[in-house]
């Protein structure tokens, strides 16, 4: 083979070399954005409305295909955004087509029978019980949402909020990543972590 042919040869492996690296890159680049839209995606928690199960700073990975392949459930922990491009992180309630009322006492009523749970470990203010002191009635596909800790959680108790939709409803919280000292699955249903 002649210099001239060797280099002719060299120019296109480096050719093929540069378009296989921008073919994995694209690849790559088209894999986490599948993986961000359809599958998963990490997101913080911000503020202390869910405390005690979830604390300020903690990372989550929120499955956003679940809901795809099943409903979503009462006391699962959801994240959907709000208004103002941020998103909030809040256990369901009320399911569809339930009524959700907060008596005086704090206790929670679901289609006027008393909501057995564990979550909420405060009772709730007078203050804190907004539009839930009357009925709310949810349609076909809304939930009533509330935080944890909730006297400090803006959530579906008051207008600015409000019923959510499904649509609306991004995914399912199921794994905290940070910190490492509670790195592990997050408890769902009607079960307390300590």
């Amino acid at each position: 083979m002649s210099k001239k042919n060797v280099a002719e040869h060299e120019e296109v492996n480096i050719v093929k070399e540069i378009i296989g690296f921008v073919v994995y890159v694209a690849f790559v680049i088209f894999a986490v954005w599948v993986i961000i839209t359809f599958v998963g995606q990490r997101t913080v928690v911000d503020g202390d409305s869910m405390r005690n199960t979830l604390q300020n700073g903690d990372n989550l990975w929120v499955n956003k295909i679940g809901y795809r392949l099943h409903d979503i459930e009462r006391f699962d922990i959801v994240v959907f955004p709000v208004e103002n491009g941020d998103y909030y992180i809040k256990r369901v309630i009320g399911l569809p087509g339930e009524t959700v009322r907060i008596d005086d006492d704090g206790n929670i009523y679901i289609n006027d029978e008393i909501l057995e749970e564990n979550y909420g470990r405060e009772t709730i203010d007078i203050d804190s019980i907004g539009r839930a002191g009357e009925n709310v009635k949810l349609g076909d596909d809304e939930y009533f949402v509330m935080g944890d800790n909730r006297n400090e959680s803006l959530d579906s108790r008051y207008e600015e909020v409000g019923n959510i939709e499904k649509s609306r409803i991004e995914g399912k919280a199921v794994f905290r990543l940070w910190p490492l000292s509670k790195f592990g699955t997050i408890k769902n249903g009607n079960d307390t972590e300590d």
